[in-house]
């Protein structure tokens, strides 16, 4: 059964299931997940724990089958952790996850907990996969995105018996916070817990906020791309920078900004050939955030702006291999800011 991230905590009170799979892109998020079913398993006299990361193609998986299968002297309930980071089992990983997905379900003497990257379409659609999600439960642990961080960072605040102040000074306050631990979750983790060693319970200043809070944010090039197309200017300049002073590749910036690019132009196009919205999004392979922020301003977009848009990322491309172009900077970094402003007046237009 497939259960969202949010009812997982209810769904413990209420009874224990022998298998549990996460998968997302958030290491902390998935990682508290894991810690709650462990906490459940501890109460419920699961006494011992074996643990198995799967690392390369010549991983044991009948170590993790003799695991599952005899229990020690000392234990008759164990907890068994399979942790897959490449999101790949192999074809012998692929056989003892169906096997035991299988072999564990009705069982009161063994839980198994799955964690698992993000996952595509494809791997979500394969048997190794299915047979997890029908055997267990399956949990999508999906990353907090850039709007809802504020909020979540106040959550996180209030459980811990502090807040920000009411009106404009709080908001100031979470915006600050939130800029800087971007693309850093167990960074914002930290931050929030060292909130609480600084001060006690209740209200918190913009001034305590900002004179502690570490800048901590990682810049990711792909959530560039999802500024970029949100057309939030502010954010993307400070992404940029942040990009180059961690010493990210120009030339892999410029690629996401003009695979987006591209995409908006092919995506206008079949629409304009006569196909509906979703179905050129899927032959584009859009989807999740980058579907929603698609959907919002492609039909509005002018064929002949998303021309020029396609024109200039070949400059910049051209740009970034060192090559001058009049008109343009030769800085890359100060071209790919041209670039990227562009696009974000044109999904600003349009939205």
């Amino acid at each position: 059964m497939n259960l969202p991230a949010a009812q997982l905590a209810q769904q413990l009170r209420k009874e224990l299931r022998p298998l549990y799979v996460f998968h997302g892109s958030e290491p902390l998020l998935v990682q508290e997940a894991v810690d709650a079913v462990r906490a459940a398993a501890r109460a419920a006299g699961f006494a011992e724990r074996t643990s198995h990361t799967v690392s390369g193609a010549h991983f044991d998986w009948g170590e993790v089958l003799g695991a599952a299968q005899s229990l020690s002297l000392f234990a008759d309930r164990r907890l068994v952790e399979i942790a897959i980071p490449g999101g790949k089992p192999g074809k012998d990983g692929a056989a003892a996850l169906q096997q035991l997905a299988e072999a564990v379900e009705g069982s009161d003497s063994l839980l198994v907990i799955v964690t698992l990257p993000r996952l595509d379409r494809t791997a979500r659609a394969s048997g190794w996969f299915t047979a997890l999600e029908s055997h267990g439960v399956a949990v999508q642990i999906d990353a907090v995105e850039r709007q809802q961080l504020p909020q979540w960072i106040a959550q996180r605040l209030r459980a811990q018996g502090q807040q920000v102040a009411a009106g404009a000074e709080g908001e100031h306050a979470l915006r600050f916070f939130a800029d800087r631990v971007e693309g850093n979750l167990l960074a914002a983790h930290q931050e929030i817990q060292k909130l609480a060693l600084l001060y006690p319970e209740g209200e918190l200043g913009a001034a305590q906020i900002e004179s502690a809070v570490l800048n901590v944010a990682r810049y990711d090039a792909f959530k560039l791309g999802e500024a970029v197309l949100a057309g939030q200017v502010e954010r993307v300049e400070r992404m940029l920078d942040g990009l180059e002073a961690e010493g990210e590749s120009a030339v892999l910036v410029h690629y996401v900004l003009a695979e987006d690019i591209r995409a908006l132009a092919r995506v206008r196009q079949s629409m304009d050939g006569g196909k509906p919205l979703p179905m050129a999004l899927r032959e584009q392979r859009v989807w999740g955030l980058r579907e929603r922020l698609f959907e919002r301003v492609v039909p509005r977009l002018d064929g002949r702006a998303l021309a020029r848009l396609v024109h200039a990322a070949h400059v910049v491309d051209g740009i970034v291999k060192g090559i001058r172009v009049t008109e343009w900077p030769d800085d890359p970094w100060q071209a790919l800011q041209r670039l990227a402003f562009m696009v974000c007046r044109q999904m600003r237009a349009a939205a």
